[in-house]
């Protein structure tokens, strides 16, 4: 019988952060307390650029954005926001998404694989994802429960399950 596998990725839909993005947008400019402060989101380049008047203004634009991709199903762990910046009279906050798992990160959870995971599991580090590989369905289901059970700072997704 051949070996079934699954890959641990960490991708985020670009589509669905440009939701949050655009509904983001739309509450802040019709939020009562965002009139007159120009505080607005938008994209800038591959970044995403939050500004206001102020620092708690723009802390509070940050969390709309924060809770709309919750909504959508993003982690948060995948948003790297930066401190607000001050910029002449307007505070800025750039935000990214990152994407893929580092080979630094990959030797962890193949680490923890390793360790505390069923003997005959095997895990390989393909560029920026990782192919977790056994005979039994049911120790590939293990490896998925323990990996849902440790706090990394990215976010990680089971895909290509076979």
């Amino acid at each position: 019988m051949a070996d079934s596998s699954f890959d641990i990725v960490s991708k985020v839909e670009r589509q669905e952060v440009d939701n949050a993005l655009n509904q983001a947008a739309k509450e802040i400019s019709q939020r009562y307390d965002f009139k007159n402060v120009g505080a607005s989101i938008s994209w800038s380049g591959e970044k995403i650029l939050m500004q206001a008047n102020s620092e708690d203004r723009v802390n509070a634009i940050l969390d709309v954005f924060q809770t709309k991709l919750v909504k959508r199903g993003i982690s948060l762990k995948a948003l790297d926001a930066g401190e607000p910046q001050i910029s002449g009279k307007e505070y800025k906050i750039f935000a990214s998404i990152e994407e893929g798992i580092s080979q630094e990160n990959a030797k962890k959870v193949a680490k923890i694989i390793r360790d505390e995971g069923p003997k005959g599991v095997k895990a390989q580090v393909q560029g920026d994802e990782l192919r977790v590989s056994s005979k039994s369905r049911d120790d590939l289901q293990a490896v998925q429960a323990l990996l849902k059970g440790q706090d990394f700072d990215f976010a990680l997704q089971f895909v290509n399950y076979r």
